[in-house]
């Protein structure tokens, strides 16, 4: 049946599918990075607002999807019995020195655009749409973690104190850092490696912080 519900998870699917964001399937096929933010889909009052069918051809047209591939992920159930193994046991990953240049996250942290490779899903995480793997580069971040290593990072988990956490400064610079303390205006971090010295910056300063919520150690 269609219904706001199942049109807007067949969206969700379709992303994921590409291994998107809502919002990196939107900035894909031209529109307004926002345009399918879950914010979005219900009014001020509560009305709810569905995609228009411009939007849907083009997003069609950004993925390669066909029409018939679109109504089948309206059902839940059957999108998910349907769905390639191997697009359900693959997240998108990249390597820490790629992660600072531009086009490969959305404002909010999420994978989009090209460029990414993919890796199997570790089972020890648990699977959740918008998640990715980096690869760890170098020996800034050992001993807790050393060249080669996997991070899965989880953007869309609320971050807390004491939390290990990529973060992207709007200068490009991306890190692994513990968050040790959060305000209104700033962060600090704690680095893991000892001989690297610990962070502060302003919230202005940052475009967008994720927790890693498994490491392959």
């Amino acid at each position: 049946m269609l219904s706001h519900g199942t049109i807007w998870h067949a969206i969700d699917a379709l992303a994921e599918r590409n291994q998107l964001s809502p919002s990196g399937l939107a900035r894909r096929a031209g529109l307004d990075p926002t345009s399918f933010n879950k914010s979005k889909r219900h009014s001020a009052d509560g009305r709810e607002r569905w995609p228009s069918t411009e939007s849907i051809a083009k997003v069609l047209e950004a993925t390669g999807a066909t029409m018939d591939q679109f109504t089948s992920l309206l059902n839940p159930e059957a999108a998910e019995a349907a769905a390639p193994a191997a697009a359900s046991a693959t997240i998108p990953l990249i390597g820490f020195a790629q992660a600072g240049a531009g086009g490969f996250f959305d404002d909010g942290g999420f994978p989009a655009g090209q460029g990414w490779d993919v890796i199997d899903f570790p089972t020890a995480a648990e699977r959740r749409t918008g998640i990715y793997a980096l690869e760890v580069q170098g020996d800034s971040m050992l001993p807790l973690y050393r060249d080669g290593d996997t991070l899965i990072v989880d953007p869309g988990a609320q971050v807390r104190r004491g939390d290990r956490v990529v973060v992207k400064t709007r200068e490009g610079e991306v890190m692994a850092k513990v968050l040790t303390r959060q305000t209104p205006r700033t962060i600090e971090l704690l680095s893991l490696n000892p001989e690297h010295p610990n962070r502060s910056f302003e919230i202005s300063q940052i475009e967008w912080i994720a927790r890693i919520i498994w490491a392959s150690q």
